[in-house]
């Protein structure tokens, strides 16, 4: 099993990030892509004491679309960060996340786009895929995708809670879909609905940790080792074995971010 998606270092793991890793390795997570927001120093270090207890993990960093704001003034700075660091962090392996949030609108629409667009130029010249974040924004999302060659480097829409319109075209584009704790909860029925349609070639598994616990988690803070109820439930969802989707879903992983 691998969580695709993880903020390891985060604040949230500080006092007990060794028992963390711990446990992760303990329920079978061969590996993980840590998430690194670019030029957050503090997950910058984070990162190498991650790496240094758990060297299978790898990394993405990008600027969120919730501090795209920071770039107001040049959205192309925050491809200048990014680069910089991706250029001094050799376990780098995507570009993200990355992408558009029109729910919080912590930073204003027009910015997240250009610095959304800033970033899938930086990943189309390092040959690298991106991971995407987006929410309340699908029709301006695959239009960025389509229009800044998205089809050419490829990526993932983590924590997939999109309907089947969003899957179908993502799949179209060559993308893979995350699916993060969400498809455990009881009201996510329709998101169930929608993952079931997905084949296994395409999905990934992920936490999305510090966030989204799965049950029977909810409400407590969420960890790499917890990605085995998400590989569980679709081994349900799909009437196959757990080992099955661990070993299709790991293969995914290691086609798209090459690590």
């Amino acid at each position: 099993m691998i969580d695709s998606h993880c903020h390891l270092a985060d604040e949230a793991f500080i006092e007990d990030l060794e028992a963390v890793v711990a446990r992760a390795k303990a329920a079978g997570i061969e590996g993980a892509l840590v998430i690194l927001e670019g030029g957050n120093e503090g997950e910058r270090a984070r990162a190498e004491q991650v790496e240094a207890l758990w060297p299978d993990v790898r990394v993405a960093i990008g600027v969120h679309p919730h501090v795209a704001h920071q770039f107001a003034d040049d959205p192309g700075r925050a491809e200048a960060v990014v680069r910089e660091q991706f250029a001094r962090t050799p376990s780098a392996r995507a570009v993200g996340e990355i992408g558009l949030d029109y729910h919080y609108d912590s930073s204003p629409r027009e910015v997240q786009r250009a610095v959304f667009r800033c970033q899938m130029r930086l990943a189309r010249e390092l040959r690298r895929p991106v991971v995407i974040h987006t929410r309340e924004a699908d029709e301006d999302t695959l239009q960025i995708l389509r229009e800044e060659g998205g089809r050419d480097v490829g990526g993932v829409l983590h924590c997939f809670t999109g309907g089947a319109t969003l899957a179908e075209q993502a799949l179209e584009l060559g993308f893979y879909i995350s699916v993060a704790g969400i498809i455990t909860f009881p009201k996510a029925q329709g998101l169930r609905e929608t993952v079931r349609t997905i084949t296994l070639d395409r999905v990934l598994t992920e936490t999305d940790c510090p966030f989204l616990a799965p049950v029977p988690y909810r409400g407590q803070r969420n960890e790499p080792a917890h990605v085995a109820k998400v590989v569980d439930m679709l081994a349900g969802m799909h009437q196959v074995d757990a080992r099955e989707v661990a070993v299709r879903t790991a293969r995914n992983f290691h086609t798209l971010f090459r690590p």
